[in-house]
């Protein structure tokens, strides 16, 4: 036969490793799809000195022939259907749906046995590098590259020792980059250019994941591994301010959270932000600005000079209270809460290094704009007109390094499906690019 050879998985992995070396400095998260992309991905995983975890994914067989894939599922509900092999295989939706039933069952069999009850590694703001031993329809590479997205990845790569020339121009429209050793015209099987493809078992992959979360203990585990994980009091000015402050071992930094009209610690917007920004290495307080008797009078939510000063005042007791967790520090601000998060942040004596917005009136910190010299991200719902207009003139006004970013489809509150995950990425990425980065900004 006419084309690459490899002796076995480990000779394929240690090839493609070798094409995947200038990834080193983006410290990726290895992910391999179970069975044989787990051995592919462990060796690559070994040579890059990157975590390794599995995404686990599976076709979608056409009834009577299984073999032929008609789509693929995967973990967290994704989903790829080719309507054209559904069409030539004649299946019907009823068949569709039994087969797709059948093996979601499998993937959470195999998700809770890979793992032994482990939770997956964050990828939030992370490289996401998906392993497999060959991708033949290019099927479950896509599913897993959805999940990859799902969960936060800034940059999804996918790499395989074997894939069809023909499919390579349709992976990269799921992928940011396509990896692969050899890609031939002629293309029937994976197992055709291994002189040894035997099944990798169960066993091999469990004890490959086991092996793994053994090397990279702070990883095992995303968000639970806390330095600090406890409610606080911060008296400020005659009134005592409730919250709760996570950090994990090892966290980059520390981002208070300045909570909008109608919002608090306890939303589950923010919660959710939140929780992924730990599963991320990074620390929250959230806390609310109000008491519960300043907050029933509506007047106090939009007194955004009163707002400023409780976050600017929760911002110096922690730096008192808590050194060993605050060198390096954000603001996370929603609605009127970005406002303050940007005065506060322009204020010289706070040295702020990273704020983020989410959908929040950035035009209400007009006059301190100019003066803010943290890094600055305004994220968006591309449905949310006034919000949006507002946000891109306030953008005009600043000086430091900032962007607007735009979630299409999204209103005020990011409810839509997929939206928040999406804030939650962005902010994740934000936060890891600056907060600790020796910048020089402030001198500027």
């Amino acid at each position: 036969m006419n084309g690459p050879r490899f002796r076995d998985r480990r000779d394929a992995a240690e090839q493609l490793a070798r094409r995947l070396d200038h990834l080193r400095a983006e410290h990726p998260i290895v992910l391999g799809l179970p069975r044989g992309g787990v051995p592919v991905a462990a060796v690559v995983a070994e040579r890059l000195h990157a975590p390794l975890d599995i995404l686990v994914v599976r076709k979608l067989g056409v009834p009577y022939q299984r073999e032929f894939a008609m789509g693929a599922v995967g973990e967290e509900g994704a989903r790829v259907l080719d309507d054209a092999a559904v069409r030539m295989s004649g299946a019907t939706p009823e068949q569709v749906a039994r087969v797709e039933a059948e093996e979601r069952l499998e993937v959470d069999r195999r998700a809770r046995r890979y793992r032994n009850h482990r939770r997956p590694l964050s990828l939030a703001g992370r490289t996401a590098l998906i392993v497999d031993d060959g991708i033949a329809t290019g099927s479950t590479a896509r599913v897993a590259a959805q999940i990859a997205r799902a969960r936060g990845a800034a940059r999804v790569i996918l790499a395989a020792p074997v894939i069809p020339a023909d499919r390579i121009a349709d992976l990269r429209q799921e992928a940011d980059e396509v990896v692969v050793v050899a890609a031939p015209e002629l293309f029937g099987a994976v197992g055709q250019f291994y002189d040894d493809f035997s099944a990798t078992s169960d066993d091999e992959v469990t004890k490959i994941v086991a092996a793994a979360s053994k090397e990279w203990p702070s990883e095992t585990v995303a968000g639970s591994d806390a330095a600090v994980d406890a409610e606080v009091g911060i008296a400020l000015e005659g009134v005592q301010l409730h919250g709760r402050l996570t950090v994990p071992t090892g966290a980059r930094g520390t981002v208070l959270f300045a909570h909008g009209s109608g919002s608090s610690s306890r939303s589950p917007r923010n919660r959710f932000v939140a929780e992924r920004l730990n599963e991320a290495g990074i620390g929250t307080l959230l806390f609310d600005l109000l008491t519960a008797s300043e907050e029933r009078d509506r007047r106090n939510v939009f007194d955004i000079a009163l707002l400023t000063a409780r976050l600017r005042g929760a911002t110096h007791w922690l730096r008192a209270t808590r050194p060993e967790v605050s060198a390096s520090l954000g603001y996370f601000g929603a609605s009127t809460g970005a406002a303050a998060a940007l005065r506060a942040a322009a204020d010289p004596t706070i040295d702020i290094d990273a704020v983020v917005s989410r959908g929040g009136r950035a035009d209400l910190a007009a006059e301190q704009l100019e003066d803010v010299r943290a890094p600055t991200l305004l994220i968006v719902g591309g449905e949310d007109d006034v919000v949006l207009g507002l946000n891109r003139a306030a953008a005009s006004r600043l000086r430091c390094e900032h962007e607007v970013v735009v979630i299409p489809g999204a209103t005020h509150l990011f409810e839509e499906s997929g939206a928040l995950e999406a804030v939650a990425g962005l902010a994740s990425a934000w936060f890891l690019d600056h907060l600790g980065a020796t910048t020089g900004r402030r001198a500027s």
